[in-house]
């Protein structure tokens, strides 16, 4: 889960990490740090928070985080016209990609 939200949002891990920890933080300034932890959790749906992801050009950035490991989730209750997509990344957490 590191390897894949360090691609996707250019960020670094943290040095102090353990084996079941993982901190990361922005490559370069300030910004939002992420933790993961390796813990085992029943999935919920909908989940109890997730990410929305803003991007310049919201089909590119999309087809890139599914390069990386993510998947399109199609949700049947989602309006014909919405402005994000939904993904999951590899470890089957939600996050939206909305065009700016």
């Amino acid at each position: 889960m590191a390897d894949f939200w360090c691609a996707a949002l250019d960020l670094i891990p943290r040095e102090d990490g353990s084996g079941d920890f993982r901190l990361l933080r922005p490559r370069t300034g300030p910004g939002p740090n992420i933790s993961l932890d390796a813990h085992y959790s029943e999935r919920t749906l909908p989940p109890r928070i997730h990410l929305d992801l803003y991007a310049d050009d919201q089909i590119q950035e999309v087809e890139r985080l599914i390069t990386l490991g993510a998947r399109k989730i199609d949700w049947e209750n989602q309006p014909v016209i919405s402005d994000y997509v939904i993904l999951e990344d590899p470890e089957g957490n939600r996050f939206c990609v909305i065009q700016k």
